[in-house]
């Protein structure tokens, strides 16, 4: 049986919604930070450590919530977009892949707690946000939106070429930040203990 959302659950993943938002509009202070009509966000290290933090189910839901907070209306993605048009963007495909970050990341390291595994399930997390959100852009170009000229499925990911070793250093981050919340705050907190007893 599976165990219901508390009170301390839902306050953990809204703040996350809201650190996805921020994350997502870093480009409206450095609007310089869009390469190939992909903005350069944070977004990607929030999701991994709503996993890595949250764990698998809470972490998935979570950012479940943020796509259909931002799918809803509220200006939560990049450079404050949302509604339903977004589900047509050539980038949706990375909102959507930050659902299955979390849930992989979470899984991963629930299985075991150590500082390898930690880093590892960040950087598979990372991984699954740039093939699900590359592949989502390229189909779409293709298919339904506006390509640009001599648009190839290369290019695609010639574009998430820049933003890679910046990825790559805020997964290995969130991964070192994760665990090092959970031993030094989380693991001393009520709220572990509160999950173990529920």
């Amino acid at each position: 049986m599976k165990k219901k959302l508390r009170a301390i659950d839902l306050t953990l993943a809204s703040m996350f919604v809201a650190l996805m938002c921020i994350g997502a509009n870093i480009t409206s202070f450095v609007p310089f930070m869009v390469i190939g009509g992909v903005p350069i966000t944070l977004q990607t290290f929030f999701a991994i450590l709503s996993g890595a933090i949250l764990g698998s189910r809470l972490g998935a839901i979570t950012m479940a919530v943020y796509a259909f907070v931002g799918l809803a209306g509220v200006p939560v993605f990049a450079k404050f977009g949302g509604g339903l048009s977004s589900l047509i963007s050539p980038t949706f495909g990375f909102i959507l892949s930050y659902i299955l970050t979390a849930y992989v990341t979470g899984k991963i390291i629930e299985k075991k707690k150590t500082l390898p595994v930690y880093i590892f399930a960040a950087l598979v997390g990372m991984v699954i946000n740039y093939v699900l959100g590359t592949n989502w852009m390229y189909f779409a170009y293709k298919l339904w939106a506006s390509a640009p000229e001599g648009f190839t499925y290369k290019m695609a990911w010639m574009w998430m070429v820049v933003p890679l070793p910046k990825d790559i250093i805020l997964a290995i981050l969130a991964g070192m930040m994760a665990i090092r919340l959970e031993h030094k705050v989380f693991a001393r907190s009520q709220l572990r203990n509160t999950q173990r007893a529920s």
